[in-house]
């Protein structure tokens, strides 16, 4: 597992382009974290890692966002608001989890049986001051674990 002490949004959306510049084809990613974390703070920088130019929202009431003038196309999903995992099955989730885009996920928690097992799970929490946030990237198969590594060599 890797650490990371970001002391604020600007460090945060940071990590997140590092990791969007690092990320391959076929990428996965799992942001764990209370509201108001940075979850969506750092999806934005993954979209910009990408070379995503135009603004990126988190996807709360649509559940997924697709973004494919990048490097490689994201899918942006936020399962917050789900009901069930057959919502996501109806969105036909396996051709973003497995396609070969990248795609970032907010609230995983809540369809935790269908994510992949080949996968970069990043946990956000607060940290000793209101914009400080501890961030731990725990990877998953190989590739995640490259990208990890190239984000924090």
């Amino acid at each position: 597992m890797i650490r990371i002490e970001s002391g604020s949004e600007k460090h945060t959306h940071t990590v997140g382009v590092r990791l969007g510049q690092a990320a391959p084809p076929g990428t996965f990613i799992a942001l764990y974290g209370d509201l108001g974390a940075g979850k969506s703070v750092l999806a934005r920088g993954v979209a910009r890692g990408l070379g995503v130019e135009r603004a990126v929202q988190s996807p709360t009431f649509t559940l997924l966002n697709v973004y494919e003038e990048g490097r490689l196309p994201l899918y942006h999903f936020d399962v917050y608001r789900l009901e069930s995992g057959e919502e996501l099955e109806a969105l036909g989730y396996e051709e973003s989890f497995y396609g070969p885009g990248v795609t970032v996920m907010e609230w995983p928690q809540r369809v935790e049986y269908l994510l992949p097992a080949h996968r970069l799970d990043v946990f956000i929490q607060a940290g000793d001051g209101p914009e400080k946030r501890v961030l731990r990237l725990m990877p998953h198969g190989a590739a995640a674990e490259r990208m990890a590594r190239e984000v924090c060599p």
